[in-house]
């Protein structure tokens, strides 16, 4: 056989062994880092057909069949463990109506009333909760390292954002609902925490769009963050002007970029979705190397990872892309950090991040100077997933800091975060 052959013969002997894994339990079995260990081999062994011959996505083009490129990609799912967690489903209810569905992680061993043992009939304290909240054109699957991580240590929410992942639609502009915006998303938060953790103490962590509907949340609900909230992490985000964003491009393409297409873009988006869908998966290939582009910050990221990120990313309808971009322009939040103020807070970017440049968390923690800011070295906007053990890390040495039963303490702050250090992660 040629090479082509040689690299096919080794990637089914991966994929096998990736499947027998699975059938012994996957990340329960093994436990996540043999798990991602396994998963990396066999990704990189399956990337080699998807990127045959290829120096870059043109050449690929040219020399490996549509066919062989649609198999490898399909070879990369079989294998990927990740996004396959689940929780105790629930559904909370918007304001506007729109279901919001949500699922809860509980602590091992102990049930969601918290399981304690009432002392002269009072009431046991409620546990401590931790909330996710996912980026743009994500769903609550991207959080798959952290929820592995912390599955049965600590009490976990993660839910889906309107419009994303199992959350249903929110109506759209032109079906006469209102336009998205970032205020509109902390309304959902809230309806969110009401239904999944009326009661006790919060930690919220938000990415990117997440990390913004957290800050929409303290500008609106102010007391529920001085009452609940006893830490937060805001990873990969930022708290407004993002229209002076490039991504990489020189700023006056980008400025033309803003002007003369993206608006006829959205608007084809909207009006002509089915066309646009057919065409992003006609040019898949393309799409992915893109999106990898923009993901993540070195090149050698474990193909399956890179390939799960492509369809968190796939799997978000072109209309609701269109849908919600236009309210990060209009995304200004400075102001409301004020309201974690006092608290520990962890912010941390990726370096290399293209999408929320790591200088717009640095804005965050200078208006929260006990912040401890830890900028990623080679990482881009999905760090929880390019990074995940290092992100877990410091979101567990976050989560040591709140005392059990701790709800909202503004003398909560305590070590490096109470004295503002800031750091880079080491490489």
């Amino acid at each position: 056989m040629g090479e082509g052959g040689d690299s096919a013969g080794t990637a089914a002997e991966a994929v096998a062994v990736a499947a027998a894994a699975a059938r012994t339990g996957g990340v329960a079995g093994m436990g996540a880092a043999a798990w991602r260990r396994g998963a990396g081999v066999a990704g990189a062994a399956v990337g080699l057909v998807a990127a045959g011959a290829a120096v870059g996505v043109a050449v690929e083009r040219l020399t490996v069949g549509r066919g062989m490129r649609r198999k490898a990609r399909l070879a990369l799912d079989a294998v990927g463990p990740y996004g396959t967690l689940r929780g105790t489903p629930g559904v909370a209810v918007a304001d506007d109506g729109t279901s919001l569905h949500y699922e809860v992680d509980e602590v091992e061993g102990q049930p969601a009333d918290g399981g304690r043992p009432r002392l002269l009939g009072r009431k046991p304290a409620p546990p401590v909760t931790v909330v996710f909240s996912h980026g743009y054109c994500l769903n609550q699957d991207s959080w798959h390292f952290q929820r592995a991580a912390l599955r049965g240590v600590v009490r976990t929410v993660f839910w889906d954002q309107r419009s994303h992942g199992r959350s249903g639609r929110g109506r759209a502009r032109r079906d006469g609902g209102e336009p998205v915006t970032i205020d509109r998303l902390g309304r959902d938060l809230k309806a969110v925490i009401d239904a999944a953790a009326p009661e006790g103490p919060l930690v919220l962590v938000g990415h990117s769009m997440g990390g913004m509907t957290m800050m929409a949340l303290a500008d609106q609900f102010p007391s529920l963050i001085a009452e609940r909230v006893a830490a937060a992490a805001f990873v990969g985000t930022s708290p407004g002007l993002l229209s002076e964003v490039t991504y990489g491009l020189p700023v006056a393409g980008m400025n033309l970029v803003r002007r003369a297409v993206l608006p006829g873009a959205f608007k084809l988006m909207t009006d002509r979705t089915d066309l646009v869908e057919k065409g992003r998966r006609a040019t898949s290939d393309i799409v992915g190397a893109i999106i990898k582009r923009y993901s993540f910050g070195t090149r050698d990221v474990d193909p399956v990872v890179a390939r799960f990120a492509e369809r968190l990313i796939e799997a978000t309808p072109v209309d609701v892309v269109a849908e919600f971009y236009p309210a990060f322009d209009a995304h200004d939040k400075v102001a409301a950090l004020s309201a974690f103020a006092g608290r520990p807070v962890l912010v941390l970017a990726g370096e290399k991040d293209l999408i929320t440049p790591s200088s717009h968390s640095e804005v965050i923690a200078d208006a929260l100077p006990h912040a401890g800011l830890v900028v990623v070295p080679g990482a881009g906007h999905l760090v929880m997933l390019e990074q995940p053990q290092l992100v877990c890390e410091k979101l567990s040495e976050l989560l040591a800091q709140v005392p059990a039963g701790l709800a909202g303490s503004r003398s909560g702050g305590r070590g490096a975060w109470a004295r503002g250090e800031r750091r880079a992660a080491p490489e």
